[in-house]
């Protein structure tokens, strides 16, 4: 059962669009066009008779072969100018009638049949439609609507001057951002103001930060703000099969940019294209993407930012970048948008709560304070997934109970009522999750438990405690850390102190607790008999996740290697036994708290102070921090084994 904190998951980053494919409709046509026409073919070597005529030649012996039908007769007759054979065919006259005529000697023949056009009308149309759709897909995978051949014409979507309606008012939470961009904004609206002093623009902007953090939207927003036309491309756009597609790619975005200069050309995902050259499995120059690579750096080289052309680029991942793209003359100026703090995530709650009616119990300050970590995507879809809770309960208003479900439900995942556990696993979640909000209350950890709950969530999780910090923090001590290790192994040490067996419950748990030992250990340097060395590997992004800190390879001793072990292991049952102490000393709250948590399934900060407080308040702080300061010794173990019994 996860002790789960308030950041959200990551995104993911964006993938090229596959060509059309062909469907099986399309072939059907241009199978029957081709029948049609194979028939028709052989009607253009075809005599049609008057079938008066047609009896003349049968009289004097010069039909040779025929095919009848109700209403035609088709075959072949002798040509009297060269007695060579030929085809004919002509529609029968009813035989009395024809009997008639040829004894006057009129000539006749019956009327023609003007539905025979459509033999013609049908599979021209068929033939066209085909060539139509075959050409706009063959356009659509080249990138062209006009040239069905141009594979190296650009893919960027250009936007007019009246068509972005983004502006600054629209993003939010990146004040340090938008000031910086504010700068390229005044130069292409007064160039005369920078030229005069002798400056002279960047030639690239590079965005960076995590995924969700709004890189995107500031571009939109700098080209709504200059009233500028609006280039915009995806670096996965420019990689193609064929070699060279892509350098033709790079050169025609930088001559479109030039014919709509003054404009803004943004790259997005820029990592997809700009990955450091000879890292590769062909790392000889010619692999196509290096190719385009450097098309773009000479491009960069080449064009006048004079021209007003302002080149914005955004990636999440700017440790993959090749050095020679990131130097100054090309993308000059780095600008990082981060996760939003407090006072951030409140500007971007107003600007989405506009798009809402919400009751006056909904205050952008309160939810910000629970959502520590959320980005500017994170907190959009929070706004809408509590609206959605807000419709699907017949709401008129969207409340503050909406938002605390749909953070919930964003946090933990969705909930599952429905999930039967029996009695005896429901009993050990209960005593498993107090032990976590129990240790949590005494200790005041800087995350306060927020609520508890027995009900089902998400994927494996049978209960869950959410903390959530009262204010952002930046930096942690030792002992915040070790409270933290305390915490995560509550949940297992209540199960021991209960039931005096474990269960798999706490994996999740275990999973967390070793991940924070390690970096104690090995990056913080929090570890006496290893002394204040750092053993992570080096190169690490800025932006990188704790799950990634060791994918390098190993720069110590095997012997390092196991004492690092070691001390991970001292700290969890050190963590453990402190959990465990506690649990002890408050064994009558555990109890009582297990079983209220049983009967309501679900507690609140407030509901726990109110049940708890008064049961674990006589606990002296000498005894507080006798139980913090515990150390793994053996001559206590036999002690606390005897108290558990």
């Amino acid at each position: 059962m996860p002790n789960i904190n308030s950041n959200p998951p990551q995104a993911t980053p964006n993938k090229q669009n596959a060509p059309a494919q062909p469907d099986f409709l399309f072939l059907l046509i241009l199978w029957g066009s081709l029948i049609w026409f194979a028939g028709l073919s052989q009607t253009f070597h075809t005599k049609h008779l008057p079938y008066s005529e047609f009896l003349s030649l049968l009289e004097s012996n010069r039909i040779k072969q025929v095919e009848v039908s109700t209403d035609k007769i088709a075959g072949s007759f002798l040509d009297a100018k060269d007695n060579q054979r030929r085809d004919f065919d002509t529609r029968r006259v009813p035989t009395d009638l024809a009997a008639q005529l040829s004894s006057k000697h009129v000539e006749f023949s019956q009327a023609p049949d003007y539905s025979g056009v459509l033999n013609w009308v049908i599979p021209l149309t068929l033939f066209f439609v085909v060539l139509r759709i075959a050409g706009s897909r063959m356009a659509e995978s080249a990138g062209s609507p006009t040239n069905p051949f141009g594979f190296g014409k650009s893919r960027a979507r250009i936007y007019k001057e009246t068509d972005v309606k983004t502006t600054f008012a629209d993003v939010a939470g990146v004040d340090e951002a938008k000031q910086e961009l504010e700068e390229i904004i005044d130069f292409l609206k007064n160039p005369e103001k920078f030229k005069k002093l002798g400056g002279r623009l960047p030639k690239g902007v590079l965005l960076v930060g995590p995924p969700g953090t709004g890189k995107t939207l500031l571009a939109k927003a700098v080209a709504g703000e200059a009233k500028r036309p609006f280039l915009f491309i995806t670096g996965s756009e420019f990689v193609e099969l064929y070699v060279g597609v892509g350098a033709a790619r790079v050169r025609d975005l930088f001559e479109q940019a030039g014919q709509n200069a003054p404009c803004i050309v943004f790259i997005d995902e820029l990592d997809a294209l700009g990955r450091s050259r000879g890292i590769g499995p062909m790392a000889g120059g010619h692999d196509e993407k290096e190719q385009t690579l450097n098309q773009l750096l000479a491009e960069l080289d080449g064009f006048d930012p004079k021209q007003g052309i302002i080149l914005l680029a955004a990636t999440n991942r700017p440790e993959v970048l090749d050095p020679a793209l990131l130097r100054a003359g090309r993308f000059d100026r780095q600008i990082l948008v981060d996760r939003p703090d407090k006072r951030g995530r409140v500007q971007i709650l107003k600007v989405h709560l506009r798009q809402i009616n919400y009751d006056e119990s909904v205050q952008p300050e309160e939810i910000a304070a629970m959502t520590t970590g959320f980005t500017g995507a994170d907190i959009a879809n929070l706004t809408n997934e509590a609206a959605w809770l807000a419709a699907r309960r017949d709401a008129e208003k969207v409340t503050i109970k909406d938002f605390q479900d749909a953070i919930e439900r964003i946090v933990a995942g969705l909930e599952k009522k429905n999930r039967i556990i029996n009695s005896e696993e429901r009993k050990t979640v209960a005593f498993h999750e107090m032990g976590h909000a129990l240790v949590g209350l005494i200790l005041n950890s800087t995350d306060p438990v927020e609520k508890v709950s027995i009900i089902p969530r998400g994927i494996g999780a049978l209960g869950y405690t959410i903390q959530r910090p009262l204010e952002d923090r930046f930096l942690l001590s030792e002992s915040e850390l070790k409270t933290k290790l305390a915490i995560l192994m509550a949940g297992r040490a209540a199960e021991f102190v209960k039931f005096h067996s474990i269960s798999t419950g706490a994996s999740d748990d275990l999973e967390k607790a070793t991940e924070l030992a390690r970096h104690m250990v090995g990056q913080f340097g929090m570890s006496k008999k290893l002394g204040m060395v750092t053993y992570e590997a080096g190169n690490h992004s800025l932006l990188q996740t704790p799950d990634s800190m060791y994918s390098g390879p190993r720069r110590y001793s095997e012997e390092t290697a196991r004492e690092i072990d070691c001390e991970i292991r001292r700290l969890l049952s050190e963590s453990f036994e402190r959990a465990s102490d506690l649990l002890l000393a408050n064994k009558v709250a555990l109890e009582n708290g297990a079983n209220l948590l049983i009967d309501k399934e679900t507690l609140t900060h407030q509901e726990l102070r109110t049940v708890l407080e008064n049961q674990f308040r006589e606990i002296s702080s000498t005894q507080i921090n006798e139980s913090n300061g515990h150390q793994n010794d053996s001559d206590s173990q036999p002690e606390r084994m005897a108290a558990l019994n």
